[in-house]
């Protein structure tokens, strides 16, 4: 498997994502998994605007589980989910990842901010927390020119930001 990042980024494909993450990992695909932007012919249409020589596809949760059944990733590949409850699901379905990157997770008001850039609804943070339970390395990081920050110590109230 191709597998190269996992990530997990609300904005989904940005600036920071297309100019840092995409070229300095040699990423050649990206695939998007979540079910609202899968859903929504708009965004599916602009969703990879921002990286015009990078394959981007986008699939539901489900839909992708499929997909890993019949086929293996043979480009080098960055996974993109909008949240980890999404992640952890591909990772008890097929997907096997150590290591996820968060580097943007907006506030909103069912959120509570841990860090300027990472908010985590009750679920969200559970999710996180299952996921380090099974052994995955989860760090909060905008972008690779910017330090690592361990979500375990985020969500244990270690690093606290307004």
């Amino acid at each position: 498997m191709a597998l190269k990042l996992v990530d997990i980024d609300d904005r989904l494909i940005h600036g920071q994502l297309a100019s840092t993450w995409i070229p300095d990992n040699g990423i050649e695909s990206v695939i998007i998994v979540d079910d609202k932007v899968a859903n929504d012919p708009v965004q599916k249409s602009v969703a990879g605007l921002a990286v015009p020589k990078v394959k981007v596809s986008v699939f539901g949760v489900d839909k992708f589980i499929d997909v890993l059944k019949k086929t293996t990733l043979k480009k080098v590949t960055m996974v993109l989910f909008t949240n980890p409850v999404d992640a952890l699901k591909m990772h008890e379905n097929g997907l096997p990842f150590d290591y996820l990157n968060v580097s943007g997770m907006r506030y909103n008001d069912q959120r509570t901010r841990l860090h300027k850039n990472m908010s985590v609804t009750p679920e969200e943070r559970e999710a996180f927390e299952k996921l380090l339970a099974m052994g995955v390395e989860c760090w909060m990081q905008p972008t690779t020119r910017d330090p690592k920050v361990s979500v375990a110590e985020l969500l244990a109230g270690a690093h606290a930001e307004a």
